[in-house]
């Protein structure tokens, strides 16, 4: 049986791609383990998956000052440590790494024990952990045909971002009636990331009058972010987060207001929904928002809005400018070369591995 260690946490984006992955790898014969912090949120998740979990310590990479900055090499050097043993004991054919800072030992320890890791990209530019660890990777899997353009040739694979395959198993209907909608008005999903955008949902409600004409209103709006002047609104729902459900409700949408991260565009993609995408300010971030956000502008999958330059108008003329060419977005990214990112990444592993 063919071996492979899975690493990435932090955060659940460096996560749920991996767990992406999981049922696909089960088919290919691979016994699957993982290696994580020991108190992340990634051990929550794949606890859940009936897979070996192996927790290390980790030290967070800042780009900020911190006083945990002059302590965090040692955890880093001891989670090395702790990965580079478990790399030995299970001897894996394979690392796939999904970036975060507990995948950086994990990747060191692998290429010591001369264990092939491939490691995958999500952002347009690499994060600080997959920088550290590119040297050390056989290969590097994107999402951005201008991130692969900056690696030597054969190097990068442009593969796209690992979806769940439960996101495709969405139901119109029952999205619908979970709302309390009618199926004669197109419906309006607004997604603000996990933790919802202030920015995001105050220039959303402050044009509801108005679109609540046209259309019907799904609001993810990030714990503690509801408003409850709001409740019962006809033809508007709020919920500070949604989990089982999601795949029922991206079905039932039919537009997206989204913010850019990696993950989020790329199901956006491979599920075809037209899509407006308003960026996390460079103030905020690190601008990988503002370049995803660019790249998928440029390839014709997406309307984008500047955080800076999000108004009301701004956003009803966007609205308006998306659905009525839903159909050329829509046939765009049914041509898009990112889909089918499960078995290309896979057959990339199988490849590795042999080696």
């Amino acid at each position: 049986m063919k071996r492979i260690v899975l690493t990435g946490g932090g955060t659940a984006g460096h996560v749920t791609p991996n767990i992406a992955l999981i049922p696909e790898l089960k088919k290919h014969g691979y016994d699957i383990h993982y290696i994580g912090s020991k108190n992340g949120i990634e051990k929550e998740l794949i606890s859940e998956l009936d897979i070996p979990y192996y927790g290390i310590s980790t030290g967070k990479l800042r780009r900020y000052f911190d006083l945990k900055n002059f302590t965090d090499p040692f955890r880093v050097l001891h989670g090395y440590s702790e990965a580079s043993s478990i790399i030995k004991k299970l001897n894996p054919n394979i690392v796939f790494s999904k970036g975060g800072f507990v995948s950086v030992p994990v990747v060191w320890a692998a290429k010591r024990h001369h264990i092939p890791s491939v490691i995958h990209e999500s952002d347009m530019t690499p994060g600080l952990a997959n920088k550290l660890c590119l040297k050390h990777a056989a290969k590097v899997c994107c999402n951005f045909p201008e991130t692969v353009s900056t690696f030597p040739k054969g190097r990068a694979i442009l593969t796209g971002s690992p979806i769940r395959k439960d996101l495709f198993s969405g139901n119109k209907v029952e999205g619908l009636n979970f709302c309390g909608f009618t199926i004669d008005k197109p419906v309006i999903l607004i997604v603000g990331g996990s933790l919802g955008s202030v920015v995001v949902n105050e220039a959303v409600r402050g044009i509801l009058p108005d679109i609540l004409n046209q259309f019907q209103v799904i609001h993810l709006c990030g714990k503690g972010k509801t408003d409850s002047s709001l409740e019962g609104t006809k033809g508007y729902v709020q919920f500070e987060y949604i989990k089982q459900e999601l795949s029922d409700l991206m079905d039932a949408a039919d537009l997206v207001i989204s913010r850019a991260g990696a993950n989020a565009i790329c199901e956006l993609l491979a599920l075809k929904k037209p899509n407006i995408l308003i960026p996390l300010s460079a103030a905020a971030s690190r601008g990988d928002q503002i370049l995803n956000a660019a790249s998928f502008e440029k390839q014709g999958y997406s309307y984008v809005i500047k955080e800076e330059d999000l108004t009301g108008d701004a956003l009803k003329q966007a609205i308006q400018t998306v659905y009525k060419k839903k159909n050329t977005y829509i046939e765009t990214m049914e041509s898009s070369q990112l889909n089918n990112s499960i078995e290309k990444i896979v057959e990339i592993l199988d490849k590795e591995a042999k080696k």
